[in-house]
C-alpha cells in the first residue's frame, strides 16, 4: 500500500483544513474552535463522537465488524504563545499565537485517516481517533488518561505521530525504547536585600546570585553526570528589578532540566536544589527550589513499534523507515499513553527542496502540506494491518 490514492484524491480538502488551522491557532485547553471543527467532521463523516475529556478534548469511535481489537491514534491540537513572522495568507490571525510545531498538520492527517476510513470501512474492530489538548506543557495526554481515556475507549495499543524537520519527505523514523526525554521545569526564587545601585555594599544582589547559580548549573552536565548518559539544564528566564539605579530584593531564575534515565534524573534534581541554595547562602542570600515534574520519557514498547514500522514499509518502503536513531531531549506527553498502554511514537519527515526545514517553535515555521497524504495513508495502512477483515 503506497500513498493511498483515495487519500491523495483529497489532499487539496486536507490542505484547506490544515491552513485553516494554522489562520487560528488556540493555546492548551482553549481548543474551543479547533475540536469544534473536529467534532462537526467526525460527525459528518458518521463517526461516533465524545466530547469533554481534558475540556476541549475529542475522541471519535468507529467500529465495524465483529472483533473485539482497538486501537487508539493521537493527534495533538494545541499552538504556541508565540507571534508569527511569515508572511503567506494562512498565517495566523492571533497576535501572539502560532502553530509553530506542527499540530495544525497532526490534526489533519488523522482527520484525513478518519475520512477514509469511515468511506473505505475495510477493517474489522474499532478505531478511537483521540485528539489531544494541551500538549506544549499543559500536559493534555497526562489529563485525558487521568479522566479516564482508555478506561472509557478501552485499546489494544495506542499511536502517535510527529513532523521531522530533520528527516527528508518519504522518510520516516520508527525506534523502540526511548524516543523523547523526560521533561521538568525549575522555578528558583531568590532573596536578597535590596537598596541604591550607587552603594551595592549595603545589600545583596540578588541579580548577581543568579548569575552565579545559572553558571553553576552547567557543572551538572558537565562534571556531576556520566559522558554516556544525558541531561541538558537550560535556565530560560531570569526576572528581576524595576530600574536602572535600584539593586532589587528578589529575582526568580526559571528554567528546564531535560533526561533520560530515572537516576539521572533523581540526581539532577538534588544537585540543582543543592547548587541553588549554597550558591545563593554564600552571597547571605536565600534561595527557594520548585522543582516539577512534567512529562516523563517517552518510551516506545518494542512490539508495537515492530507492528509501526511494518505499516510504515508498506507506505513508504522499507529503505524509508529509519529503525535506529539517537533519541531527541524534547519532552513529549504522549509518554502518559505509553504508560498507560502499548504503543509508538513515531516521527514523520517533512524536509522538503523548499519548503519544511525550518525548526519547529521558530516564528518562521511552517507545516510541509506535502506529507498530509503520507501521514494519513500510514494510519489507514496502520489500520488496515492490525484490524483485518476476515
Amino acid at each position: 500500500m503506497p500513498i493511498n490514492n483515495r487519500i491523495a484524491h483529497f489532499h487539496d480538502e486536507m490542505t484547506a483544513w490544515r491552513r485553516d488551522l494554522h489562520e487560528h491557532p488556540e493555546l492548551g485547553f482553549e481548543e474551543r474552535r479547533t475540536s469544534e471543527l473536529v467534532a462537526a467532521k467526525l460527525a459528518e463523516w458518521g463517526i461516533e463522537v465524545h466530547r469533554g475529556l481534558a475540556g476541549t478534548g475529542v475522541v471519535g469511535s468507529l467500529k465495524l465488524g465483529t472483533s473485539n481489537r482497538a486501537i487508539g491514534i493521537r493527534a495533538d491540537m494545541d499552538a504556541l504563545p508565540m507571534s508569527e513572522a511569515n508572511g503567506f495568507d494562512h498565517r495566523s490571525k492571533i497576535d501572539g499565537k502560532m502553530h509553530a510545531c506542527g499540530h495544525d498538520g497532526h490534526t489533519t492527517i488523522l482527520l484525513g485517516a478518519a475520512k477514509y476510513l469511515s468511506e473505505t470501512r475495510n477493517f474489522d474492530g474499532t478505531v478511537h481517533f483521540i485528539f489531544q489538548p494541551a500538549e506544549e506543557g499543559g500536559g493534555g495526554g497526562r489529563v485525558m488518561v487521568e479522566e479516564g481515556l482508555f478506561d472509557k475507549f478501552p485499546v489494544d495499543a495506542v499511536y502517535g505521530l510527529h513532523n521531522d524537520t530533520t528527516l527528508p519527505v518519504g522518510e520516516i523514523s520508527v525506534v523502540a525504547g526511548p524516543v523523547q526525554a523526560a521533561s521538568d521545569v525549575f522555578h528558583i526564587h531568590l532573596t536578597g536585600r535590596g537598596g541604591h545601585a550607587a552603594k551595592p555594599h549595603f545589600s545583596i544582589d540578588p541579580v548577581l546570585v543568579g548569575s552565579h547559580i545559572v553558571v553553576a548549573l552547567q557543572s551538572i552536565a558537565a562534571r556531576r553526570v556520566n559522558p554516556l548518559d544525558s541531561a541538558v539544564i537550560s535556565t530560560t528566564q531570569f526576572h528581576a528589578g524595576t530600574a536602572n539605579n535600584i539593586i532589587p530584593h528578589s529575582a526568580r531564575l526559571d528554567g528546564t532540566v531535560r533526561t533520560l534515565l530515572p537516576e539521572v534524573r533523581d540526581e539532577v534534581q538534588r544537585l540543582l536544589t543543592r547548587i541553588a541554595e549554597t550558591t545563593a547562602a554564600a552571597f547571605d542570600a536565600e534561595a527557594r527550589v520548585e522543582y516539577h515534574r512534567n512529562y516523563p520519557v517517552t518510551t516506545n514498547h518494542a512490539a508495537e513499534t515492530e507492528r509501526a514500522a511494518l505499516a510504515a514499509a508498506r507506505v513508504l518502503g522499507a529503505d524509508k523507515v529509519i529503525r535506529e536513531r539517537q533519541p531527541s531531549m524534547g519532552g513529549e506527553d504522549f509518554a502518559f499513553m505509553l504508560e498507560a498502554r502499548p504503543g509508538c511514537y513515531i516521527k514523520l519527515g517533512q524536509a522538503g527542496a523548499d519548503k519544511g526545514r525550518v525548526p519547529v517553535h521558530h516564528p518562521n515555521y511552517d507545516f510541509n502540506d506535502d506529507i498530509l497524504p503520507i501521514g494519513a495513508s500510514l494510519w489507514a495502512a496502520l489500520v488496515e494491518q492490525e484490524l483485518p477483515r476476515g
